[in-house]
């Protein structure tokens, strides 16, 4: 009786629990991705704006 060789773990390439932003609003169904609140994204367009060299 011959094993069969075991499929390789599936590592998710980001980890998206300790992501930049918060107050995930929803994620999408299938690829999981997280969709931040209006507010969070509005918050994350300043501090780039802000924050260039």
């Amino acid at each position: 009786m011959t094993k069969k060789p075991k499929k390789p773990h599936k590592v998710p390439i980001e980890n998206h629990k300790t992501a930049s932003w918060a107050n995930i609003q929803n994620v999408k169904e299938q690829s999981n991705v997280p969709i931040p609140s209006k507010n969070e994204v509005i918050n994350a367009k300043e501090w780039v704006e802000e924050n260039k060299k």
